[in-house]
C-alpha cells in the first residue's frame, strides 16, 4: 500500500495552484459552483428516501401489487449504484462540468416523467432513469467541488456545506415525502426534483468550464461490464434480504454471484491498460481509510434511520410527518458538525481527529437507545433528542472529513474514480445496513417473543430495535479500529 503522503507514479497535482490575485477574481465562481453541486447532492439523497413514505399512496394510485411495489425504490438503487464507476470515467472524459448538467436535466426529465406515470411501469421505468442520470451526476459534483476549492479553508468550508447537504438529506427525504405525500400527492415526491435540478443548472452557468481529461484511452469495456453487474448483484441482493430476509435463496445466490462479479472486476483493473478504477485510487492508505469509516458509517446510520422510523410510528404513534419531522434533530446536528465543527477545522487539525470521534459520537448515540424499553418515560428529551444529536454531530463530522480524504492528491485523471469509488461506498454502505439491521431486529424480536414466557408484540419490537442498534454501534467501534491505523499518520487533506 501507499504511505498516505505518495502519490502514485506518475501522478499529478490534482489542480494547478492559483495566484491570490486569480482566486480573488474567481471567488464568486467558486461559491457558485458550491451551491449548484449542493442543490445536486441533496437530489441523489433526497431521492434515496423520499418515495419510501409516498409509496403506498403511489401503490394504491397505480395498482402495483405488493411483489412488484419495492422496485419503485429498487430502481432507483440498482441502477444509481451500478453505474457510479461508469459514471465517474465518463465525467472525466466528457468534462465534470458538462456531465454535470447533462446529469441534471437527465434526473429533472427522468423526474417529471415518473410523476405522469399513468402504470407501475412507467414509474418503476423512470426511478431506474433517475439513477443512470445520478450515477453520472454525483461523481462530477464531487469532482467539481474537489478541483474548485484547493485552499486548506475554503475548501474545508466547502466540504462542510457539501456534508451537511448529505447528512441531512435523508432525513428531509423522509420529511419531504411525509409532508408531500399528506398535503399535495405523492406525485411530487418526484415533481419537487424539476425545480431543485433547474435551479442547480441555472448555477452552474457561471461555473468555470473545466476540460475533458486527455489521455484516458478508450473505456474500459470489460471493467464497464463487470463493475456494472458485480455492484447492481449486490446492491440488490441486499434489498431483497430486507423484504423476503437472508433465507430465500435468491439473496445469497446474488450475493455470491455479485462478490465474484467484482473479483472478476479487480482482477481484469490489475491488467487494463485503461482501468475504469486504477488500483493506486484503492490502495493509497488514507483514502483506504476514508472508504471504510463511511461505508460503516453508512451501514450503521441507516440502520438508524430505519429503527426510527418504525420506533416513532408504530411503538410511539407518530404519524409520518411527525417522524419525519423528529429526524430534523439529526439533520440539523449534522449541520452543526459538519460546517461548525469539520468544515473549521479542515486543514488545521489531521482528519483522524475528526473522523475517529465521529464515529465515536455515532456509536454513542445508538448506545444511548440500547436502554429502551417500553415502559420508558419521557422518550424524546430522555433517549431520542441525544440520539439524534450525537448519531448527527458524528455523521456531519465524518462525511466532511472523508469526502476531503477520499479526493486528496488524486491526478486529474483519477478524479472522477476516486469520486465515484467515495459515492459507490455509501451506496453500498446504505443498501448492507438497511438490510442487515432489519434483519437481525426481526429476527431477535422473534426470537425474544418466541422465549419470553410474558412477551408482547411491542417489547419484541422494541428489543429486536435495541438489539440492532447495539450491532450498530458495534460497527462503528469497529470502524474506529479499522480506519485508525489507516488514517492516524496522515497530516492535511
Amino acid at each position: 500500500m501507499n504511505s498516505p503522503d505518495i502519490k502514485p507514479p506518475g501522478a499529478e497535482p490534482a489542480v494547478e495552484t492559483h495566484n491570490s490575485e486569480g482566486d480573488h477574481t474567481h471567488a464568486p465562481r467558486r461559491w457558485w459552483t458550491l451551491l449548484a453541486v449542493s442543490a445536486a447532492q441533496l437530489l441523489v439523497v433526497l431521492d434515496g428516501t423520499i418515495m419510501n413514505i409516498a409509496l403506498p399512496s403511489a401503490q394504491s394510485a397505480l395498482g402495483m401489487s405488493d411483489a412488484s411495489r419495492q422496485w419503485a425504490i429498487t430502481a432507483y438503487a440498482l441502477t444509481f449504484g451500478g453505474l457510479l464507476l461508469i459514471g465517474g470515467r465518463v465525467s472525466g472524459a466528457l468534462g465534470h462540468r458538462r456531465t454535470f448538467i447533462i446529469g441534471l436535466v437527465g434526473f429533472a426529465a427522468s423526474s417529471a416523467l415518473g410523476g405522469a406515470a399513468v402504470n407501475p411501469g412507467m414509474l418503476f421505468g423512470a426511478r431506474a432513469l433517475q439513477g443512470v442520470f445520478a450515477a453520472a451526476l454525483a461523481p462530477a459534483g464531487l469532482s467539481l467541488l474537489t478541483t474548485t476549492f484547493t485552499e486548506p479553508r475554503e475548501r474545508g468550508r466547502a466540504f462542510g456545506v457539501f456534508a451537511a447537504v448529505g447528512a441531512a438529506g435523508s432525513a428531509l427525504g423522509l420529511v419531504a415525502g411525509g409532508l408531500l405525500t399528506e398535503y399535495a400527492s405523492w406525485r411530487w415526491c418526484l415533481y419537487i426534483n424539476v425545480s431543485i435540478a433547474l435551479f442547480a443548472a441555472l448555477g452552474t452557468a457561471v461555473v468555470p468550464a473545466d476540460r475533458p481529461v486527455r489521455g484516458g484511452g478508450r473505456l474500459d469495456v470489460a471493467g464497464a461490464l463487470l463493475s456494472a453487474a458485480g455492484f447492481g448483484a449486490v446492491v440488490y441482493a441486499f434489498n431483497e434480504a430486507e423484504p423476503h430476509g437472508w433465507s430465500s435463496p435468491k439473496v445469497p445466490a446474488l450475493l455470491v454471484g455479485g462478490v465474484l462479479l467484482l473479483a472478476a472486476f479487480a482482477a481484469v483493473e490489475v491488467r487494463a491498460e485503461h482501468p475504469l478504477l486504477p488500483m493506486r485510487v484503492l490502495l493509497h492508505r488514507a483514502r483506504a481509510g476514508a472508504l471504510v469509516s463511511i461505508t460503516l458509517m453508512f451501514v450503521a446510520m441507516f440502520g438508524f434511520y430505519l429503527f426510527m422510523s418504525y420506533y416513532t410510528q408504530t411503538v410511539l404513534g407518530y404519524s409520518p410527518v411527525q417522524a419525519g419531522l423528529t429526524l430534523l434533530i439529526n439533520a440539523l446536528a449534522a449541520l452543526l458538525g459538519s460546517t461548525l465543527l469539520a468544515g473549521r477545522l479542515h486543514g488545521r487539525v489531521p482528519p483522524a481527529m475528526l473522523i475517529l470521534p465521529g464515529l465515536v459520537a455515532a456509536a454513542a448515540g445508538m448506545l444511548v437507545l440500547t436502554r429502551l424499553t417500553p415502559q420508558s418515560a419521557h422518550v424524546l428529551p430522555l433517549y431520542l433528542v441525544p440520539a439524534l444529536v450525537l448519531t448527527g454531530l458524528g455523521l456531519g463530522c465524518v462525511i466532511t472529513s472523508t469526502a476531503g480524504l477520499a479526493t486528496a492528491d488524486v491526478a486529474p485523471y483519477d478524479i472522477g474514480a476516486a469520486s465515484a469509488a467515495y459515492n459507490a461506498s455509501q451506496q453500498l454502505g446504505a443498501a448492507l445496513g438497511t438490510a442487515l439491521l432489519n434483519t437481525i431486529a426481526t429476527s431477535a424480536a422473534a426470537s425474544y417473543l418466541a422465549s419470553e414466557r410474558h412477551a408482547t408484540p411491542t417489547g419484541a419490537s422494541v428489543h429486536g430495535y435495541t438489539t440492532a442498534l447495539a450491532v450498530g454501534s458495534g460497527i462503528l467501534l469497529a470502524a474506529v479500529c479499522l480506519t485508525a491505523p489507516l488514517i492516524r499518520k496522515r497530516r492535511r487533506s
